[in-house]
């Protein structure tokens, strides 16, 4: 797998992590821990894919 193909898939999962966290946040029985563990995994991506762009 090349860099540039890692970056696209990595972002690929950012974007679907920003989905679930806004509807996690949208929907009020959701836990704000789930939340606040979906953000910290969006997080990780992102300076990973920082970390290689």
């Amino acid at each position: 797998m090349t860099i540039a193909s890692h970056l696209v898939e990595l972002r690929k999962k950012h974007e679907a992590l920003s989905e679930m966290v806004e509807q996690a946040q949208r929907s009020p029985g959701t836990d704000a821990l789930k939340i606040a563990d979906l953000k910290k995994q969006k997080l990780r991506l992102k300076e990973e894919i920082a970390r290689l762009s």
